[in-house]
């Protein structure tokens, strides 16, 4: 899908998006690898989504009249980035599994594939039994009223085998590293207080048998050649009126990690990551609560976030507090019908830079993929979700979040390491170093109107001469 712009086009690019100066290109004639940025665009007023201009632009001489500048510095290290991506809920493997073999190869390699113009989604989110996004509401262990199963006898993933599971096999063979994060919406009802999907809690009588199901289903993925990478203990459980949902206060969540699911995995000889929290970031007191209580911290990889509520900058403060727990950013949803500019400058502001300046090591977008009716959706689950794919049959429209995605995926591979790059007024930016020595910068010009503004690189004499359009983004790699 995504071709170098015919040179035609070039001069447009140029004049809505990224300004060069001829002049300085010859100028250049040093080391081309870190004299030279290619650059990607959206630029949603220049009807740009996602466009590399055919000539990179060059490191030069300082131009005088530009006093607003980004310096990048690779000698101040932060976090290691594990991915960035989607949730694949079942609503979106549902629709991806429907297309016919030949669409769906095409999508899924443009999707993950991290070779030639494909985007290389490196991090999904997976739904432990239903979220509010399948057809109807199940567990892994659904049961007559008035049974129980402490044992895991009736266990069975096969929901998971008719959409899911033969959509990420898929998924695996184009890309083996690409991880999976595991969130479960509702344990099943007969372990619950009130014997529904919706809402309840769990009853500390069932937690070494919730134990053992979260044991049964990293298991059972394996089994299919799927490795989870780490869970989350729960989704969003300070809201408790989702369908399926569960509500989990901090205090049941340290006491459910402490007293059962970390001793489990432990004896099953689990590596999965335990994740707490998975909500907003108006509520930092949860993962303390749990970080505090050395019983169940011992088993704490860390808190994953939301950004429905709270501000994203309380991540960092969560950090420099507690810098051994890893952070992660693991939803934001994008309300249909969409609205491309403004979508792209909160989430590229929050979700993408915000997300990393404050330490997060993976950013998720919600969800992958809808129809156009906005379905799959479970009653009580929402009805106003777009996909970052809008897929109709074999028909696939692109929308904010596949964007807002591409920027970061295609580029900062697992493994990259943020660095430092100072921020300007009404220019947010996130700078990363790749395993290989790539460098690159994403810059959002959040403002109403075009900024110009200068690139320098490890404090050197040369540099970058560039211009955004309002509401635009750009990738710098070098």
């Amino acid at each position: 899908m995504f071709k170098p712009l015919p040179s035609c086009l070039l001069l447009l690019l140029m004049a809505s998006g990224c300004k060069t100066n001829p002049k300085e290109h010859n100028r250049d004639n040093g080391d081309s690898v870190k004299n030279k940025a290619a650059v990607w665009l959206t630029d949603p007023d220049g009807g740009i989504l996602f466009k590399e201009p055919p000539t990179p632009l060059a490191f030069a001489d300082a131009a005088s009249d530009i006093s607003a500048v980004i310096n990048v510095d690779e000698s101040q290290i932060f976090q290691t980035i594990d991915g960035f991506g989607y949730t694949l809920t079942g609503g979106s493997a549902m629709h991806l599994h429907n297309m016919d073999a030949t669409s769906r190869a095409a999508l899924l390699k443009e999707l993950f594939a991290t070779d030639g113009n494909h985007i290389g989604v490196s991090y999904l989110r997976v739904s432990i039994g239903a979220s509010d996004l399948d057809d109807r509401v199940f567990s892994y262990n659904d049961l007559p009223a008035g049974q129980t199963d402490e044992q895991m006898e009736k266990f069975s993933i096969a929901p998971d085998k008719v959409h899911l599971i033969p959509v990420l096999k898929e998924i695996l063979a184009i890309n083996p590293a690409v991880k999976i994060l595991g969130s479960p919406w509702s344990p099943p009802v007969w372990m619950k207080t009130n014997n529904s999907s919706v809402g309840g809690s769990l009853k500390p009588a069932y937690y070494n048998a919730y134990a053992k199901y979260f044991v049964k289903y990293i298991e059972a993925m394996k089994a299919e050649g799927i490795t989870i990478d780490a869970v989350t203990v729960q989704n969003e459980p300070l809201h408790p009126g989702n369908n399926p949902s569960l509500l989990m206060q901090a205090e049941e969540q340290a006491a459910f990690i402490k007293q059962s699911l970390g001793p489990a995995f432990k004896a099953a000889h689990i590596n999965a990551k335990i994740i707490v929290y998975d909500h907003n970031a108006d509520r930092p007191g949860y993962p303390v609560t749990i970080y505090k209580d050395a019983d169940a911290a011992q088993y704490v990889d860390g808190a994953a976030f939301h950004l429905y509520g709270g501000n994203i900058d309380t991540l960092a403060q969560l950090h420099n507090t507690y810098p051994d727990k890893h952070l992660y950013f693991t939803e934001q949803w994008i309300g249909a019908p969409g609205n491309l500019k403004g979508d792209l400058n909160w989430h590229i502001k929050n979700v993408i830079i915000g997300s990393m300046r404050n330490w997060c090591r993976v950013a998720l977008e919600w969800n992958l993929a809808a129809d156009t009716n906005l379905e799959p959706h479970t009653p009580g689950g929402c009805t106003q979700c777009l996909g970052a794919l809008t897929i109709e049959g074999n028909t696939v429209t692109r929308n904010p979040a596949y964007y807002i995605i591409a920027h970061t995926s295609k580029f900062v591979r697992p493994g990259a390491v943020r660095i430092a790059s100072n921020n300007l007024i009404a220019l947010p930016n996130v700078a990363f170093k790749n395993a290989d020595g790539k460098i690159v910068l994403i810059v959002l010009n959040e403002a109403d109107q075009p900024q110009s503004f200068a690139i320098k690189y490890n404090n050197k004499h040369k540099r970058i001469s560039a211009t955004l359009n309002g509401g635009a983004v750009a990738t710098y790699v070098w």
